[in-house]
């Protein structure tokens, strides 16, 4: 993890969220299952469950390249903050190297005030590849080659202090979402009306 501060993260100890809220987050390996687990949870909880998704938030709005110190790791903090402090639950998706990401995530988890679990997709790079070439996206498997995807390879690149939930190849899609619907309680609570 990265010692540098960053003058966009909040001071220590500003609370984020509800004790009603819940903090998910899902990182691992590209092809690693992320955004599917993410769009798992929001299909089973319905109406009040935001995606923070990093892909969306580094490569769309902000169309930055990931490297220590980013544009995109405030952002993807601020709009988190946000979305927990309007009342929605929150899933942060994406590969987060620890090393650059590591510092933010570990203070949104400090602060958040009700329930978070943090979990790493650990899939090995023969099986990444495997999932990378099913996908249905011609152009993105154009884009994205087998030699990108080793550069971005990371080999568990889990937080320090473990707080994170390893789940490896052996647990299916459905499994993972159960898991994290059961282990949040957000499978216990009611989804918005609006």
């Amino acid at each position: 993890m990265s010692t540098m501060s960053h003058p966009w993260l909040p001071s220590a100890g500003t609370p984020a969220g509800s004790t009603e809220t819940r903090l998910v987050v899902v990182r691992g390996n590209s092809a690693s299952g992320k955004s599917s687990v993410a769009a798992g949870i929001r299909e089973r909880f319905r109406r009040g469950l935001a995606v923070v998704a990093q892909d969306n938030l580094r490569r769309i709005v902000l169309r930055e390249r990931d490297r220590p110190g980013g544009a995109n790791i405030g952002l993807i903090d601020a709009v988190a903050r946000y979305a927990l402090g309007a009342g929605y639950h929150v899933v942060i998706e994406g590969i987060l190297y620890a090393d650059h990401y590591g510092e933010m995530l570990q203070r949104l988890v400090d602060d958040h005030r009700g329930v978070t679990r943090c979990y790493y997709l650990d899939i090995p790079i023969d099986e990444t590849l495997l999932r990378h070439a099913s996908k249905a996206d011609r152009e993105y498997l154009t884009a994205v080659t087998e030699r990108e995807l080793r550069d971005w390879y990371r080999e568990h690149d889990v937080l320090p202090g473990g707080i994170e939930t390893v789940i490896g190849t052996d647990s299916t899609l459905h499994d993972t979402v159960d898991r994290i619907m059961r282990e949040t309680a957000l499978s216990e609570l009611r989804p918005r009306d609006t």
